[in-house]
């Protein structure tokens, strides 16, 4: 409970609403709850639930933030394409320059991910919107 006798705000995704699961196998999240959510202490922002791509695996390797290799000792499974996983925001977004963006859950990105990503750019990518029938 906060201190002013009121429960925290419940964490909201880019399109407004509750944040949802993003993955608990493997088990994601700067907490490690398998939700997107962030706080003072996550300086690299990861909030941008992406369901990992082979290109982006490697462009993230040779960028020097290996998400292939298990790391047991971090509990960290090591990613496979298909995988979902809570990115950080610059190096989703620098994946989006790099033209190897992975797809992203809308409702399961944190809404924290519009500081530094478009809003447009993040639907242009979403696995979880219906272009086709104008709705998000």
């Amino acid at each position: 409970m906060s201190t002013n006798g009121r429960e925290p705000a419940a964490a909201r995704n880019v399109l407004g609403g509750p944040l949802v699961l993003c993955s608990q196998q493997p088990l994601t999240g700067f907490f490690r709850t398998g939700c997107c959510d962030t706080g003072p202490h996550d300086a690299g922002l990861h909030v941008v639930c992406a369901q990992v791509t082979v290109e982006f695996l490697h462009f993230s390797r040779a960028r020097g933030n290996d998400l292939i290799t298990p790391r047991p000792e971090y509990r960290f499974p090591g990613l496979k394409p298909g995988d979902r996983w809570c990115l950080c925001a610059l190096r989703w977004l620098e994946a989006y320059e790099a033209g190897v963006a992975p797809p992203v859950i809308l409702a399961a990105t944190h809404e924290a991910a519009l500081t530094v990503i478009p809003r447009a750019v993040l639907l242009a990518h979403a696995l979880d919107v219906q272009e086709d029938a104008g709705t998000v």
